[in-house]
């Protein structure tokens, strides 16, 4: 098809930048110049990739999967690039997660990473979207609390599981209790997060669900639990990485638990996945065993 880098690159800018002007100032290059770019693009698969409005620019079906292709292509293009110009190592492998990583074994596993292998570094990094990160290669682990899609062109195996805990403020008549039930909430109204949510109304039996209210991130879901406008459900490692003065995490105790995975690329990006997944298992193995025999 006679593809080359610049095609990739155009399309990649275009989607990022939603104009032909601003995708031609990202690139430093003329609108013409880019306009004539995506036009050969879509000649030479024969399949449009871009809607064009007077306004703006939007990604068709097909230009949206190229898109997360071209972005990983170019993104281990340039990483390999920049680690063979480097001459000091691989790059650091980079470890998403959306909400919280590992709860109270992150910190362990990553300093047994660091004695294991100290020349390669892990950066870990919070993303609305780690799934989203790993199929454009920005990055090359995810931990999840949901399980990818069979289409969605990544690998994935369950590391642990948690318990769920309900979020509830400082003064809330069920704060000081060791345990609440999902009656219990029943009557309450139930903040859930747009951003790699675990919970839902239909964790609650038909009939008894709660009125519930969103927000977009883990921030807002604090700030609206500690306000005492409404209560959270949520999983156990939310309470090693976000502990909050006015908040109380509860433990559920007839919700069934979350599953945390390990998603990476089916094609991995960084040489180093394998081993810190074989690290990750036999880390959390005593943990699994002993959920599995509870």
């Amino acid at each position: 098809m006679n593809v080359e880098l610049r095609h990739l690159r155009a399309l990649v800018a275009i989607g990022e930048e939603g104009t032909i002007t601003d995708a031609a100032i990202a690139l430093h290059i003329s609108q013409p110049a880019i306009s004539r770019t995506l036009e050969q693009l879509e000649s030479r698969l024969g399949v449009r990739l871009v809607e064009r409005t007077t306004r703006r620019l939007a990604l068709t079906e097909a230009g949206q999967r190229l898109w997360e292709h071209a972005q990983r292509i170019l993104n281990q293009l340039d990483d390999a690039l920049a680690e063979a110009a480097a001459q000091d190592g691989p790059r650091p492998l980079r470890l998403a997660f959306a909400w919280a990583a590992l709860g109270r074994h992150t910190v362990p596993l990553l300093r047994a990473w660091r004695e294991r292998y100290p020349g390669t570094p892990v950066q870990v990094r919070r993303l609305d979207d780690p799934e989203a990160a790993l199929r454009r290669g920005t990055a090359d682990l995810a931990f999840v609390r949901t399980r990818p899609a069979d289409d969605s062109g990544l690998a994935h195996t369950a590391l642990a599981h948690e318990r769920r805990v309900a979020a509830v403020p400082e003064g809330h008549p069920l704060a000081e209790r060791d345990t609440v039930n999902l009656a219990d909430l029943t009557g309450e109204v139930v903040v859930l997060c747009s951003t790699a949510a675990t919970t839902g109304s239909d964790l609650w039996p038909e009939g008894q669900s709660p009125r519930t209210i969103r927000v977009p991130g883990v921030d807002e879901w604090l700030t609206v639990i500690a306000t005492g406008e409404a209560v959270g459900v949520t999983a156990e490692g939310t309470v090693h990485h976000h502990g909050h003065p006015g908040v109380r995490y509860i433990p559920l105790a007839d919700a069934d638990p979350v599953t945390v995975y390990l998603a990476w690329p089916a094609i991995p990006a960084h040489t180093a996945t394998g081993s810190f997944l074989h690290l990750a298992q036999q880390h959390l193995e005593p943990t699994r065993v002993k959920v599995a025999a509870g």
